[in-house]
């Protein structure tokens, strides 16, 4: 209900509150109070470059040509304003609601989620079977890229990672919304966000972070119903196929009225699908059902509504044979990309990566300067440029080197991806 979840919000008045802003260092002080803590880690998320390559990253449909398609960026709009209405209604803080989801993908790999397994595949001595843990998986690497990749300059130029406050740290990590869970509730302790192991297992520590999480969902089952729609993948039997989804879980068909807030998203001809109608009526019902006492929470209709669509859209959208083909051209893209960088390790050992990649200029210049930022293959070079960023990676060690290939590789755009692949091949 409206409001109901004041007293548990990420203000001064909660008992979490310190912990919630703590800092690991100093990236600046700016000498005023215009901005509250949360708001700076916005505008610093805001401001980094893997939130700017966001626009060239998929969402469901690899490097789209039409402009009107959903590419990673847009979703995270979408995310925060999902989130940002649902913590505003239900008196939550907003304003870590907003910085949690402008930064929750921006470990994201190229190609999404096809992208994300192709890089944890290519990893060394990766454990094989179903309850094997990911050694890649994008929640953690936006909490890595958040901690350790992204800077920005200090007033004296020198270039810091973004030092963001524990909860929006701890939101970037916990944000998974691919499991089904019903209840959400914030864990009571605050804990080493690096011995998450698994993504969608621990819940977040702030009421804010878990509406973020469901928000994520929310947003992405919406949206790729309208894409599907525009790429032709949805035809008619998917359609009557969704048509009886809402029929059979939301208690109405064609000849069946409803109420303004538990329409369907699907028009009663079954011909089109309202995106902004299927978001408003799932944000709806969870606003209406949520409370501190049963946690985020879905009615049970639109719980299972929201389950079977998801298998829908595995079944009608997520494996339909043209993704399928996309699937096989990026493996083979980041798989190449990945190879000619691991071929390399003896010449950064040597200082000599610009001799092995001296056909790739492109691959050359990017991948050296990473090289200088993160790792300890120049550090003199390193001072001068005022990288104040640590050697998260050291050179000398094969399994910290592949760490840096796949971390540069997952930092790629679709299309830079396929630059770089398309110009290893032609030299």
């Amino acid at each position: 209900m409206k409001d109901s979840f004041i007293s548990v919000r990420t203000d001064e008045k909660n008992p979490a509150w310190e912990q919630c802003i703590k800092r690991e260092n100093s990236l600046y002080k700016r000498g005023n109070e215009i901005r509250s803590e949360f708001d700076r880690d916005y505008t610093r998320l805001l401001h980094c470059q893997a939130y700017r390559r966001l626009k060239h990253k998929t969402q469901v449909f690899f490097a789209p040509q039409n402009d009107h398609i959903c590419t990673r960026i847009e979703h995270v709009t979408h995310v925060a304003s999902v989130s940002s209405t649902i913590s505003r209604y239900l008196g939550l803080n907003r304003e870590l609601t907003e910085a949690i989801a402008i930064g929750h993908d921006i470990g994201h790999a190229p190609f999404g989620h096809t992208g994300e397994e192709i890089l944890n595949s290519l990893i060394s001595n990766q454990k094989e079977g179903l309850n094997a843990p990911k050694k890649f998986w994008h929640e953690r690497n936006s909490l890595f890229f958040a901690d350790f990749i992204e800077t920005l300059q200090d007033p004296e130029g020198n270039e810091k990672n973004l030092d963001l406050t524990y909860a929006v740290r701890d939101g970037l990590v916990c944000h998974c919304g691919e499991i089904d869970q019903q209840g959400i509730s914030p864990r009571k302790e605050a804990m080493d966000l690096y011995s998450i192991k698994r993504p969608g297992y621990v819940q977040p520590f702030t009421w804010e972070g878990c509406v973020v999480k469901i928000s994520d969902k929310i947003a992405f089952l919406g949206r790729d119903l309208e894409d599907a729609r525009s790429y032709h993948i949805i035809d008619m039997a998917c359609y009557r196929q969704l048509k009886e989804i809402v029929a059979g879980t939301l208690g109405f068909g064609p000849n069946k009225k409803h109420s303004d807030h538990t329409t369907s998203g699907v028009h009663r001809s079954g011909r089109a699908v309202n995106t902004t109608v299927l978001i408003n009526d799932m944000i709806v019902d969870l606003c209406e059902k949520s409370s501190p006492e049963t946690g985020i929470s879905f009615s049970e209709p639109y719980y299972n509504f929201i389950r079977e669509l998801k298998k829908f859209s595995f079944a009608c959208i997520y494996n339909n044979w043209r993704l399928v083909e996309f699937k096989r051209y990026a493996q083979e893209i980041l798989g190449c990309i990945y190879r000619m960088l691991m071929d390399g390790q003896i010449y950064a050992q040597k200082r000599r990566m610009e001799y092995h990649l001296r056909y790739t200029p492109t691959l050359c210049r990017t991948f050296i300067d990473w090289l200088i930022k993160y790792s300890n293959y120049d550090e003199a070079k390193k001072k001068i440029l005022r990288y104040c960023t640590p050697n998260v990676f050291d050179i000398d060690d094969l399994e910290s080197y592949e760490k840096c290939v796949i971390e540069f590789i997952s930092g790629m755009t679709d299309q830079f991806a396929i630059g770089i692949f398309q110009e290893i091949l032609s030299f």
